[in-house]
């Protein structure tokens, strides 16, 4: 991935930290009738009372596995990787399809999975929900607040779904994690073709497990 979308990234991983993994707590029960405002709400509060009892280590094994098992059932992770990846996923065989899918979901986990450890106390607020005309889409922004430290504004692009509002978006500052990816995706899949961007994630994905063992 090229050092310009990587360096973009960098700023929503360790915003994102704690807010991903409040999606991630929430209860499938109650996700599939709760407003998606109530639902994110809900969660931070949860997430935060966590992290504070793990603060001596909240980028340990004990949280990143909340990530890793909580968190798929929140996220549309097939609509993002389709958003990302842009004409390529037109192109690409249903095999290819769900290839993408999984390497893009891989990703996605690892990357702020690994921030949890940089965690130092932020407290969230929330506005009011907007929702489109049809209720079928929600945007949930949040403030990222730190003493000393200007706020980060992230918001939830959100999607109803027969289990739940998924999230299909997430912005840090007004930049998009699908179109901070979607460069880096369509400058590989010209060069080298569909397999040559599952390639590209894999090759990442085997990094950053590699960096992490290290």
């Amino acid at each position: 991935m090229h050092h310009d979308a990587t360096r973009s990234l960098r700023r929503w991983t360790g915003a994102l930290s704690v807010l991903l993994i409040a999606l991630a707590l929430a209860l499938p029960a109650s996700a599939a009738t709760e407003e998606p405002d109530a639902l994110v709400k809900r969660v931070s509060e949860e997430v935060l009372q966590i992290l504070k009892e793990n603060q001596d280590n909240p980028g340990g094994a004990k949280v990143q596995a909340l990530v890793k098992e909580k968190v798929l059932g929140h996220f549309d992770f097939a609509r993002m990787a389709a958003l990302a990846a842009g004409l390529s996923w037109r192109k690409a065989t249903p095999e290819q399809k769900t290839e993408l899918t999984d390497q893009f979901r891989t990703l996605l986990v690892r990357t702020y999975a690994s921030a949890l450890g940089k965690f130092k106390g932020q407290t969230l607020e929330f506005d009011p929900q907007r929702k489109s005309e049809d209720q079928r889409k929600a945007i949930v922004r949040s403030r990222l607040l730190q003493p000393g430290v200007e706020a980060i504004t992230v918001d939830y692009k959100m999607v109803a779904a027969s289990s739940g509002w998924k999230v299909y978006d997430v912005s840090v500052d007004g930049v998009s994690l699908v179109t901070t990816y979607r460069d880096a995706f369509a400058e590989e899949a010209r060069a080298n073709g569909v397999d040559g961007l599952i390639r590209m994630l894999s090759d990442k994905n085997a990094a950053l497990a590699s960096d992490k063992a290290a």
